[in-house]
């Protein structure tokens, strides 16, 4: 975990600026724009991914905006230039989703992910814009997929992790039939300044009963939750130090116009007195392999990497986080080299500290 890999696992494309949801968490700066991504600029980003898939596996995921807003027509014109070594994902809040989309899934082999928090009354952020809720169109879309056979993710979140919380979300999502969950407690970040500060006891105890309830039925991959338990294996048996890479993963997002941000999706859009756009450089002018390469030299990333390095020397969870976020340093603490965040202590040290706590309530007693 020092520096950055001059090659991503995966690249984030934003195909429009446009969502057709409000959702008062949300942290978009441009959701109400129709900023479509020019074809072009998929065609650069498939010319550095072209090599990278053919070496391995790798995923480009379209993430808005909301990806489906751009429609089929534009959608399927930006993967064309991707070969058939590229897996593709998109994120979507599933409101546009119906038969044709379905189609359009097969045909392209896109997996899917649904943003949707849980059941209906916790949905009360995700709106239309018309300030109306959105969770039966929510339903509608995810009624299609599984009409038509489609495995998909969900991903929730989480605005007051508390305890009892925790079993009602997982028995809904067991219902929902999503193969795979993921759980995001509410962040400080972009335009979404609502404070995201919790009880840490609370937390501990919601992510605590989150693992019973997925050990009481383990049928969904439950991503936080199965990340910490094989790092508490890593640890047990002295492989801890293999667990996280030898370098930070770029993740680089390719702008609606072209411009790269790494290590950070939630700072496309952004502009900052010291940092400019916090772009690395632009696909229709420089290769995305080239812009990796030095990506490290960007002003605003060298001071993050020694944020990592300052978590490293005065965290005793750096081996579990590798260094938190960096838009969670910069939208919290106003810069990069800061340390410890709430996102940190909602996302990282209380999920660990859960997944202890129920291993201890639930250790077999000594023979």
């Amino acid at each position: 975990m020092r520096g950055l890999s001059a090659v991503p696992s995966y690249v984030v494309m934003q195909p429009t600026t446009l969502c057709n949801l409000d959702c008062a968490y949300c942290y978009l700066p441009l959701r109400a724009a129709d900023r479509r991504m020019p074809v072009a600029v998929a065609e650069a980003v498939a010319e550095s991914v072209g090599p990278w898939a053919a070496a391995g596996r790798f995923s480009v995921v379209w993430h808005g905006g909301e990806p489906l807003a751009a429609g089929r027509e534009h959608l399927a014109a930006l993967i064309a230039p991707f070969g058939p070594d590229v897996e593709h994902h998109v994120q979507t809040n599933a409101t546009l989703i119906d038969d044709a989309w379905c189609a359009f899934f097969v045909e392209h082999g896109m997996r899917v992910s649904v943003s949707v928090d849980g059941p209906r009354e916790r949905n009360g952020d995700r709106v239309t814009r018309g300030g109306g809720p959105a969770y039966d169109r929510i339903l509608r879309g995810v009624s299609a997929l599984r009409r038509h056979g489609l495995p998909f993710s969900a991903l929730a979140v989480v605005g007051r992790p508390e305890p009892g919380l925790a079993t009602e979300l997982y028995d809904y999502f067991l219902d929902l039939g999503c193969d795979v969950l993921g759980v995001n407690i509410e962040e400080t970040e972009g335009v979404n300044l609502r404070d995201n500060s919790h009880d840490a006891r609370l937390v501990t105890a919601f992510w605590a009963e989150l693992v019973a309830a997925w050990r009481r039925e383990p049928r969904i991959h439950l991503r936080e939750v199965e990340w910490s338990l094989r790092y508490a294996a890593a640890v047990l048996d002295g492989s801890a130090d293999e667990v996280l890479p030898r370098r930070l993963d770029p993740i680089p997002t390719v702008g609606h116009d072209g411009s790269v941000i790494v290590l950070s999706p939630e700072l496309a859009g952004f502009t900052d007195a010291r940092y400019g756009d916090f772009s690395s450089g632009n696909v229709l002018t420089t290769p995305l392999a080239e812009i990796l390469a030095h990506a490290d030299r960007t002003p605003w990333v060298g001071e993050f990497l020694a944020g990592v390095e300052a978590c490293r020397s005065s965290c005793p969870y750096f081996g579990f986080c590798g260094g938190g976020h960096a838009a969670n340093r910069y939208f919290e603490l106003g810069r990069f080299d800061g340390t410890q965040t709430a996102h940190c202590r909602n996302s990282k040290i209380h999920l660990l500290e859960g997944v202890l706590e129920h291993a201890r309530d639930h250790q077999s007693p000594a023979a």
